[in-house]
């Protein structure tokens, strides 16, 4: 009996030792949007012991030891180490996305700003955050961010700094919604993105979301491809900053710097940050400047109430290369470009973009009380500056000689004989009046510039109406003035310039100078071609010549969203009504009672609806569709670029329908997309250089000029599907990959209109485009990328690319298919700890893109000249080709090899 008291003992005191060095961890997983991780792995260090968290992000995991760690990894997100000193809970652990940097943000406008959460409003969608924007820019647009996502192509490159443009699903940049903030920032007039005005998103943008299709957005806007979000910084809650230099290919250089002085007791914060970049340009005489500043002030009094204001530029300027015939880029170079020269040894260009665009917006976020917010942005931005080109009839150039054509053709800018010819004018004032003898000499670079200022309001108040359903409801006001004029660049010897106008009447045609009054001016005065200079100063009425015209739209729009949610299912109803309001005012060329314009209101409304389907946890089935009835654009509105309303314009409609499926693993996500979009009533504009002198409509058109092609009354049908993944069968590994196949085509017929560069009308014909191609992106692309963590801080990456079944940018029957090519890019990153408790870090980051230095084109447009079939060259037997396409054809080449290197310290 006493042998089976001391064994029980011994037994009881083993277990309680057993007991007592176990140790049991507790805990919920979240991302950074405080949202539940599902399935996320829980593994103990150092041993194979794992669980993964339940559908409300809750873990339990045991260990032997007194203490220890656990590693909590989820697909997406960076992998967390947590201690622990025996049994503990140890409260909610944040992940962070492994391409995020906004752990540290404080998130305003949740209302206004209209991005996608998980299960909720299911859309086609791809987010891009901070860090892998910062790591793999560069020197390039904000736009090759997303060169990585299904049915998204991006060209224009090799125009210059900021020339650079993007098409979702075969829409182009004016048919696809891109908003800051919340706030809209497609031109008014034209709906065009211009992205050398916004060549500091890459420094300053949080995230970037595009949605294809319908998108989510609940704003009174019809986005037809999609809906871009940039999501910028706001004020950072902790003190610190960063400094960081970035030196690229063709001397690129560009060094920024950040602070915040985080969030006092009292609820302030600020953040600061600018950037200078210079740069030769890949391409030959594109050379550019800029800055980038960003002020954000923040205010949280107390839990009910946040506020932040900021204010962002980025004055730039940039000269440009435009796209020529193949030949020319074979015989030259593929970095060949024609639009510049030297004066007195200096180099000048006679192309240059020049712009700053400062925006400002205050975000007030109200959560009213538990089931109630309402959320606020005032904005507003104003622009200055324009584009400079040739003015007048005396250019000369040099000639060279073609090696690939054996011939001698214009090759640079001869402004030396230019200023010699204007020197020896007898008067000094140039012009283009047929009484002057000497106009055929005269000749100066102006600068066409288009000012404006833009106010607006976006609010969205939030309820949830009982545990399942919320609504929102909203307004969307803009109001928008513009001012277009042009002015004296540079004389280039002249000291001044005179021309005469007929002045029109309310028939708005071109009067007889015989029986209507003839306007005169003559202007000395001139405006360098300098971003801050035109933002704080402007040229005298006086003093501005071919054309001075204004116009003001507003805009007032109502929108609404009903969603449901229930366990696996949910589903949403949105809706908006919008009416724009539209006044063009010419002073140059009406006599001042006929100035204004009528104005024009225009009605226009979207409804969309939708829903999806949650099963057996991983896998989710959407379905959305919606109709727009779109108003056009004030630049279609008005016949001809005078006060005269276009009878032929009308809204358009778009027509969406898509479905899609997600799976979701710990170790694996894909989403699989369709959709089939068809738009009636659009119109297409499109330009492009004139390659040798010609007569348009009895206009002459001189080599060099830009002519612009307006297709009215289009119809498109776009078809296709998307796939994208992503892949980590381990901790260290990430492989991603993305697909798309599309059929897009062009409808019936549409009315042609060409317009010269002083937009003098040209000619109006009537075209069969019945089954054409769409062009300007490819409709297949594929892509596969990896990244691997060699060691701790330590990686590489790789992306590839292939584009397939690209068509020229032309609206025409005989469309013209480029050859498919493949693109690498590859970089490494390494980031090590420095500093006390090892907080700051010094950032390494290596960057080759076309790593094989690939040569294709990534464009052809329509070629103004006289032998080619609806603005293209078709191959024919007796001229050259390239690659199975005539040479004559204009085009751009895509970039070759390219490279850049970063080091930042974080602190």
């Amino acid at each position: 009996m006493k042998k089976l008291n001391y064994l029980l003992l011994a037994s009881f005191l083993m277990l309680s030792s057993f007991m007592y060095g176990q140790s049991t961890i507790t805990g919920k997983v979240v991302d950074d949007a405080n949202n539940t991780l599902a399935n996320a792995t829980v593994k103990l260090k150092g041993s194979n012991n794992s669980v993964t968290t339940t559908e409300d992000g809750s873990f339990t995991i045991t260990s032997k030891e007194k203490e220890g760690s656990v590693l909590i990894s989820f697909i997406g997100f960076e992998t967390k180490e947590v201690s622990f000193k025996g049994s503990q809970n140890v409260g909610t652990v944040f992940l962070t996305s492994t391409s995020n940097a906004i752990e540290e943000v404080v998130v305003v406008g949740k209302g206004v700003v209209d991005l996608v959460k998980d299960r909720k409003t299911p859309v086609a969608v791809s987010t891009i955050k901070a860090a892998e924007i910062q790591a793999k820019i560069g020197s390039t647009d904000i736009t090759q961010a997303l060169v990585n996502t299904p049915s998204v192509y991006v060209a224009g490159q090799a125009g210059g700094f900021g020339d650079s443009r993007i098409t979702v699903r075969g829409f182009q940049q004016d048919n696809t919604a891109f908003l800051l903030n919340g706030q809209p920032i497609n031109g008014m007039e034209d709906g065009k993105m211009y992205w050398s005005n916004w060549s500091g998103m890459a420094d300053i943008a949080n995230a970037i979301q595009i949605q294809r299709g319908l998108g989510s957005s609940k704003l009174a806007i019809s986005s037809v491809g999609g809906t871009v979000n940039f999501v910028t910084k706001a004020t950072a809650k902790k003190e610190g900053g960063q400094v960081m230099a970035t030196l690229a290919n063709d001397d690129y250089l560009k060094t920024t710097a950040i602070y915040n002085t985080g969030k006092n007791a009292k609820g302030w914060g600020a953040s600061f940050m600018f950037s200078q970049w210079s740069g030769d340009g890949y391409v030959e005489g594109t050379k550019g400047e800029g800055q980038t500043y960003f002020i954000s002030v923040g205010f949280e009094p107390n839990e009910k109430h946040n506020f932040n204001f900021l204010v962002t530029g980025a004055p730039q300027y940039h000269d440009q290369n435009f796209t020529k015939p193949i030949s020319d880029y074979l015989g030259f170079g593929r970095k060949y470009n024609n639009n510049y020269g030297y004066l007195n040894g200096e180099y000048l260009s006679e192309r240059r973009n020049f712009y700053h665009k400062p925006v400002a917006n205050f975000n007030w976020d109200w959560k009213i009380n538990e089931k109630m917010n309402l959320s606020t942005v005032l904005y507003a931005s104003w622009g200055r500056g324009g584009g400079t080109g040739n003015y007048g009839r005396g250019k000369k150039s040099f000639t060279g000689f073609n090696p690939y054509t054996n011939q001698n053709q214009s090759t640079y800018i001869n402004f030396d004989q230019i200023f010699a010819n204007n020197s020896n004018d007898n008067n000094g004032i140039g012009s283009n009046e047929t009484s002057d003898p000497n106009r055929n000499n005269n000749y100066l670079i102006r600068a066409s510039m288009n000012n404006h200022a833009w106010y607006g309001m976006v609010s969205n108040l939030n309820t949830k109406l009982n545990e399942n359903l919320s609504l929102n409801v909203g307004l969307d006001l803009r109001t928008y003035h513009g001012d277009h004029y042009r002015q004296v660049s540079n004389f280039l010897g002249l000291n001044g310039w005179y021309e005469t106008r007929p002045l029109r009447d309310n028939n708005h045609v071109i009067p007889n100078p015989n029986t209507l009054p003839i306007g005169t001016n003559t202007v000395t005065q001139y405006m360098p071609s300098e971003p801050w200079k035109a933002f704080f100063n402007t040229i005298d009425d006086n003093q501005k010549i071919d054309y001075d015209y204004s116009e003001t739209i507003s805009y007032g729009g109502l929108f609404g969203q009903l969603e449901y949610q229930k366990e696996n299912v949910t589903a949403f109803f949105q809706g908006a009504i919008s009416n724009q309001s539209h006044q063009r005012f010419d002073y140059y060329d009406y006599q001042e009672a006929y100035q204004d314009s009528e104005k024009v209101n225009n009605i226009g409304f979207n409804v969309k609806g939708g829903g999806s389907y949650n099963f057996a946890e991983k896998h989710t089935v959407y379905g959305n569709a919606g109709f727009y009835s779109r108003q056009p654009y004030h630049d279609n509105i008005y016949l001809n670029f005078t006060n005269a309303i276009n009878p032929l314009t009308s809204n358009e409609d778009i027509l969406g329908l898509e479905a899609g499926y997600t799976f979701k693993s710990k170790i694996f996500t894909t989403s699989l997309n369709l959709y089939r979009t068809t738009w009636e009533n659009r119109v297409i504009t499109t330009s492009a250089p004139v390659t040798s002198n010609t007569t348009i409509g009895g206009v002459n058109i001189a080599a060099g000029d830009i002519v612009y092609t307006s297709n009215l009354g289009a119809k498109q049908e776009h078809m296709g599907v998307e796939l994208d993944f992503i892949f980590k069968p381990i901790d260290q590994l990430e492989i991603k990959g993305f697909g798309s196949y599309g059929d897009w085509k062009y409808k019936g017929n549409v009315v042609t209109r060409r317009y010269a560069e002083d937009l003098t009308f040209l000619d109006e014909n009537l075209k069969d485009v019945d089954g054409s191609k769409v062009g300007d992106a490819a409709q297949t692309t594929w892509g596969l990328g990896a990244k691997y963590e060699i060691i701790k801080n330590f990686s590489i990456d790789m992306d590839w690319r292939n584009y397939d079944r690209l068509y020229a940018n032309t609206v025409t029957k005989n469309n013209i298919e480029l050859p498919n090519y493949d693109l690498v890019d590859a970089g490494i990153s390494y980031k090590m700890l420095v500093g006390k408790d090892k907080k700051n870090s010094v950032n390494f980051r290596v960057n080759m893109n076309n790593i094989f230095d690939e040569v294709y084109l990534s464009e052809i447009s329509a070629t103004t000249s006289t032998g080619n079939v609806d603005g293209l060259f078709p191959t024919n037997g007796t001229d050259k080709e390239y690659k199975g396409i005539n040479v004559k054809n204009n085009a751009y080449f895509g970039w070759g090899r390219t490279w850049n290197v970063s080091i930042s310290y974080k602190f």
